[in-house]
């Protein structure tokens, strides 16, 4: 099996849908001896800046000389890029070998992407494995090990479908990640969220023992610059605070789900945009462009709708794009004709 067939063969597995729950992923880690109980884990969930924890920690292990498993979602440019040791991602023949040997189930795409991840990291015999959530985290199919440090990062209104109306009721899953007799760390809010972000990762990597004069890594399409243009894939309220205090004046192109708090983000965001061109990202969660547009108009004078993303981007650069933001899924449609 090449690369090519395996990853259509992982892909087709998202017509499962999300599933929470970890029987079926405990059953099959069980099949090839748990792997995941033979590496140690730090393990993150929250609703905001889990991947810059994850990726900031995992830099901060690299340069005090560990060998490092990270694995994060959703990926922007390459699939590969969800599993990495030390800034590498997993080789394709390696990741092809593994989905040949392990695709024949009723796992999901995620939990098979995270049983391959947990022995990819055992059987390369990493010294820590960086773990982010997919969604959630009690029921997680990431929430498998025994022992781990837990991370919890900030706890916000998201994935209300699956985790619950309420921030009491989305913390008390996301908190399914803590062990028992086992280190946790929490996101304390002072009202810089990046700050923060560094604060919590310092916590951690203090308690290692190790040097905590680090800096914050974000991973791709995080409040990213790509030449004059800001992209960032945050798309719920808490990302929009986030990132409104870095805007003024801007031409934006903006793709949303349809499952988000559309509104109360672009109350943020849009209100600092001269011009906003809307489109529809390829994915049946997808908010029309036309409806995003709409919701758009109630705080930006100026809005167009584009549905197609890549004659949006186009459309978008003719008018002095510089910003791009709303959805990963709309970033890894147009990021190469940004790059």
């Amino acid at each position: 099996m090449d690369y090519s067939e395996a990853l259509n063969i992982i892909q087709k597995k998202q017509s499962l849908g999300i599933k929470p729950g970890l029987s079926r992923i405990e059953t099959f880690l069980n099949s090839i001896d748990n792997p995941q109980d033979k590496i140690k884990i730090i393990h993150i969930a929250g609703t905001n800046g889990k991947g810059t924890v994850a990726n900031t920690i995992a830099s901060a292990l690299m340069k005090n000389g560990y060998r490092v498993g990270l694995f994060t979602s959703p990926y922007i440019i390459d699939y590969r890029e969800q599993i990495q040791i030390n800034n590498e991602y997993i080789a394709k023949d390696r990741l092809a070998d593994y989905v040949e040997k392990y695709h024949d189930n009723d796992l999901t795409e995620f939990e098979l992407l995270t049983a391959i991840m947990y022995k990819y990291f055992c059987d390369e015999n990493v010294d820590w494995a960086i773990v982010e959530c997919g969604m959630g985290g009690r029921g997680d199919a990431t929430n498998v090990e025994k022992r781990n440090i837990a991370v919890l990062c900030s706890i916000s209104l998201d994935h209300t479908n699956f985790l619950g109306n309420t921030v009491e009721e989305i913390t008390k899953e996301k908190e399914g990640i803590i062990k028992p007799d086992c280190p946790c760390f929490r996101y304390e809010s002072t009202g810089d969220f990046n700050k923060d972000n560094l604060t919590l990762a310092k916590k951690v990597i203090k308690h290692l023992g190790l040097n905590d004069d680090i800096e914050l890594v974000r991973p791709l399409a995080r409040q990213q610059k790509i030449g004059n243009v800001l992209v960032d894939g945050g798309h719920n309220v808490e990302a929009g605070k986030a990132l409104a205090p870095m805007l003024n004046n801007e031409v934006a192109l903006i793709g949303m789900m349809a499952d988000k708090n559309v509104d109360g983000y672009l109350d943020l965001v849009a209100r600092k945009c001269k011009m906003i061109i809307t489109t529809t990202p390829n994915n049946p969660r997808s908010m029309n462009s036309n409806e995003l547009k709409t919701i758009a108009e109630k705080y930006c004078d100026n809005v167009v709708s584009v549905e197609n993303p890549l004659d949006a981007i186009d459309y978008a650069k003719k008018n002095g794009l510089t910003l791009v933001c709303g959805s990963f899924y709309l970033i890894r449609e147009i990021i190469k004709e940004l790059l």
